[in-house]
């Protein structure tokens, strides 16, 4: 089968989104597909609507397909060029759905981002899509008739042995974020909630601080105004096994997104042994169980996330046991090897499928 991948950016880079299309990309290969990654460069929304309007666009995106992907987040420079590539191709298009764009904010900015999501979705053959919270949100948007449900694989290196009781019982606190220091992962409220606690603690925020350099001097400028910087580090991207020695020597993953389409990163927290304080927002539930293997905060609901820290912090026996069922939550997680047949036969069969055409 000869399959293409449309995205914005590299498909190296270390985030949890980027990691499940490499993911999906070298299973198609093992599996005798031949895959041709197209990378975009990143655009703003406003930059990637232009795209439409170009009509030499779409001789980037046209190949010998018999199933052309699309990473949803790029929907902004497909919405209308997938018109003229109905034109061009004999194959369906499928839209991989970490989340919806419009998941990550409210009011005029949510209707403007799903009228814009449901054109491009409406036009798609079929969906592939990261958790049954974010095909329930694809849903609400758009009819979408073809439709697959394949969450990430749990982390592909064995995490090692620790001794999660023993661990519990370190002071300070030892609090890990994982992911793009962005806006949607909310360490604003996170960095609040922990300076509301009367007990040690330290944070390490590990991911990339390029995505939104603004944000992150909003947050560097909220630790010094709190004088907490002795207790907040902020790593940047850091290769497989630095991350790995951060999440065995800490004691809670704590991402109080906006919105998560899945949550990759409490998956490989829990895998540690690491309680998940996380969204209640999106597919976060569906890993995570609320008071058993770490607990579900609305998004920006300080006062809440500040307590659940603090009882993790004083209660080091309850630490331990959510830290244990974590852990063996994580360990029953589905692998690549289970998951990866389903979203190749989905493939397949769409592939089967007369594609519809459309007049450009």
């Amino acid at each position: 089968m000869r399959v293409g991948l449309v995205l914005y950016g590299d498909l190296d880079a270390r985030t949890g989104g980027f990691g499940y299309d490499r993911t999906l990309v070298s299973d198609l290969r093992d599996r005798g597909d031949d895959v041709e990654v197209v990378s975009l460069p990143w655009r703003t929304y406003r930059r990637g609507l232009l795209d439409n309007l170009d009509p030499a666009f779409v001789e980037r995106l046209v190949g010998e397909y018999d199933v052309l992907l699309q990473d949803e987040l790029a929907h902004p420079s497909l919405v209308l060029t997938n018109r003229r590539l109905r034109a061009r191709l004999d194959c369906p298009l499928v839209g991989v759905v970490h989340h919806l764009r419009r998941d990550e904010v409210s009011g005029w900015r949510r209707r403007a981002y799903g009228a814009v999501e449901r054109a491009y979705l409406d036009a798609l053959d079929g969906v592939v899509a990261t958790s049954e919270a974010t095909l329930a949100s694809v849903r609400d948007l758009a009819s979408v008739e073809r439709a697959l449900v394949a969450p990430p694989a749990r982390v592909q290196f064995d995490p090692p042995a620790v001794d999660v009781d023993a661990r519990a019982r370190d002071d300070p606190l030892r609090v890990v974020a994982l992911g793009s220091v962005v806006p949607r992962k909310g360490i604003d409220a996170l960095l609040e909630a922990l300076s509301r606690l009367d007990a040690p603690w330290t944070l390490t925020v590990v991911g990339s601080l390029a995505a939104d350099p603004a944000y992150v001097r909003r947050l560097r400028g909220l630790v010094a105004d709190r004088g907490l910087d002795s207790r907040v580090a902020f790593t940047g991207d850091l290769p497989a096994d630095a991350v790995a020695a951060i999440l065995e020597r800490s004691h809670v993953l704590a991402l109080p997104s906006r919105h998560e389409g899945f949550g990759v990163a409490y998956l490989e927290g829990m895998a540690f042994g690491l309680p998940a304080v996380a969204s209640a927002s999106g597919g976060a539930r569906e890993i995570v169980e609320d008071g058993v293997t770490g607990y579900l905060v609305e998004p920006d609901d300080v006062g809440t996330l500040s307590l659940r820290l603090a009882e993790l912090e004083a209660d080091r026996d309850h630490l331990a046991r959510l830290g244990e069922v974590a852990r063996e939550r994580a360990a029953r997680h589905p692998t690549w090897d289970e998951t990866g047949p389903r979203v190749r036969e989905f493939l397949a069969e769409l592939a089967e499928r007369p594609a519809r055409r459309e007049r450009a």
